[in-house]
């Protein structure tokens, strides 16, 4: 018997990175899974984004922990298409919602026209997933946890005044805003809401040719560039990091914690 036995979870951006590793360890703790991902690319993301085989594979390490997972393709951006499938993985899994983690992203930084994909995915789509998740957790009356995976970039000023990178920093600033008002409206209800804000983490999003060539670029330029390194002595963070921070956020040993900005960062922002 985990600590989460019984509860249900609603993941965004399941399919791979820190999304998996949240889904896997959530159902370590004996959390049932609903996984929601794109798994299709966004034309503005010059980098690959997840496939169905990679939600299949987190259904598949899911499954091995002994939790119930139900996976669907959906775009965060399509309110509709999250509402649809939350209603019925909620519906397969025992008509109750107890943990959200909002985790969907893109980090499309310096290509051409990003704005606004970024824009729509990482701000939009966080608040279509609160919003269409709140309604069922007031609903069934659990109480429970809402965790939006922000970044250290929604906390200071980090990026390059090109549409991606800028759009990516105002959405991940704004998802602090999402996270405060809900917080204080949900309350109520004993659902807490917090955000997690992590340095880089060793996932897709950042392992890959273009981004590693653009944060190379950032890191050597003149001054005024930002400052890459992390106060510890570690270079990029590992997805279970992040997903260890969420699994305490959703727990009863933080039932007291709602309205927190909690960075993952070994000391980025501190430094900084």
């Amino acid at each position: 018997m985990g600590e989460l036995t019984g509860k249900v979870a609603f993941i965004t951006g399941a399919a791979r990175g820190q999304g998996r590793a949240h889904a896997v360890k959530l159902a370590s703790e004996g959390a049932d899974i609903i996984a929601l991902d794109l798994c299709d690319q966004i034309d503005s993301v010059p980098y690959p984004l997840a496939t169905p085989d990679d939600l299949a594979a987190t259904v598949k390490l899911v499954e091995e922990t002994g939790a119930r997972i139900v996976a669907y393709q959906a775009d965060v951006r399509d309110r509709d298409a999250v509402k649809a499938a939350l209603r019925e993985g909620t519906e397969k899994l025992g008509d109750r919602l107890d943990i959200v983690v909002a985790n969907a992203g893109i980090a499309p930084m310096a290509a051409a026209g990003a704005w606004q994909d970024v824009i729509d995915v990482n701000l939009t789509g966080v608040y279509n997933t609160v919003d269409v998740a709140m309604k069922p957790m007031v609903k069934f009356g659990n109480g429970g946890s809402i965790v939006l995976i922000s970044s250290v970039a929604g906390l200071v000023g980090l990026g390059a005044p090109v549409g991606g990178s800028v759009g990516y920093a105002a959405a991940k600033h704004g998802m602090v805003g999402i996270m405060r008002v809900y917080a204080n409206f949900l309350a109520q209800y004993s659902i807490r809401v917090n955000s997690v804000h992590p340095a880089g983490v060793n996932t897709p999003m950042i392992d890959n040719d273009f981004t590693r060539s653009w944060l190379e670029g950032m890191a050597q330029e003149s001054e005024g560039g930002p400052d890459m390194g992390n106060a510890l002595p570690v270079q990029a963070l590992e997805p279970e990091d992040i997903a260890n921070a969420v699994f305490w956020l959703v727990s009863d040993a933080a039932r007291y914690v709602t309205g927190v900005t909690l960075p993952v960062d070994a000391g980025y922002v501190n430094k900084r």
